[in-house]
């Protein structure tokens, strides 16, 4: 088999370009005479990785120009009180997006906050308003992972329309979404799961592939078709050592694109929540 110079995808230089796009984007909003877009982050007790996370995005928000608020809730709170904080951000007119960092504690039911957020201020697009939109290939807010991935898929030049993409996953987060993304490119797509008969055949036949079950290191290099494009979207800790649903080493030489496990989709999706935050602000402002 011949070998194939594998491009690794380096994420963070990527979206460190795309977010110098939106901070020129906002500079010349606020440069016109219009106000920065506002990103709310609501988050519900003391969860060291959910309070990192939430660190990171509001740096993020600062250095593209946008302005961030943050609302915390002890871990006692009721679902009522998180509902009553939803509220308020819907109303508050200068907050164009609001997120609640998941994962919630267990007296709180995340479709119901899912719900409850105003469909125009969804910047993780969860709700179900922006997921039929999506599914009708109209324009809304989308989840920001999937659209990380089209990103770069986009940006390295991956073709999609004609070309089978295999999706590994079917979450309302990342699995379904991508697929009707990658759909409405004009690609075939076949989405797989737990129950799939002969994964990885399936996998073999994909031009894109993409990894999304949090299974570490499932996918090998007998699961690759030479020079398909492979996505790994899941991340699992094995002995201290952050590792994702592909094992890298083995697909490089096969895959023409590979994600790794660090450094790969994950700053693209932070970038997506900021993108989404500018489309907020202008479709609710007209700008």
């Amino acid at each position: 088999m011949t070998c194939i110079d594998t491009v690794v995808v380096d994420g963070k230089s990527l979206a460190q370009d795309i977010r110098s796009e939106i901070a020129a984007e906002v500079a010349g909003l606020v440069a016109g005479g219009h106000r920065a877009p506002c990103l709310a982050v609501v988050l519900v007790g003391d969860d060291p990785a959910s309070a990192s996370y939430i660190k990171g995005k509001r740096r993020a928000s600062g250095r593209a120009g946008m302005e961030s608020v943050e609302r915390t809730l002890p871990g006692n709170a009721s679902q009522a009180d998180v509902l009553a904080t939803v509220r308020e951000l819907n109303e508050d007119d200068a907050i164009d997006g609001i997120l609640v960092q998941l994962p919630l504690p267990d007296a709180v039911d995340p479709n119901a906050i899912a719900l409850a957020i105003d469909p125009a201020k969804d910047v993780d697009g969860l709700h179900p308003v922006n997921s039929g939109l999506l599914m009708a290939n109209r324009p809304g807010l989308y989840a920001c992972t999937p659209m990380g991935i089209l990103e770069v898929l986009d940006r390295h030049g991956v073709k999609l329309e004609g070309k089978r993409a295999v999706v590994v996953g079917r979450s309302a987060i990342v699995g379904k979404p991508v697929s009707l993304l990658l759909l409405h490119r004009n690609a075939t797509v076949t989405v797989c799961h737990s129950r799939t008969q002969d994964l990885a055949g399936v996998c073999r036949e994909a031009d894109v592939l993409v990894a999304a079950t949090g299974r570490a290191r499932m996918v090998g290099a007998d699961w690759v078709k030479p020079g398909a494009a492979v996505i790994d979207v899941g991340v699992s800790v094995i002995d201290g050592k952050l590792v994702g649903d592909v094992d890298l080493e083995a697909v490089e030489g096969i895959a023409s694109l590979v994600t790794p496990p660090r450094g790969g989709i994950g700053p693209m999706t932070i970038t997506m929540l900021l993108r989404n935050t500018v489309a907020a602000y202008r479709a609710r402002k007209g700008v």
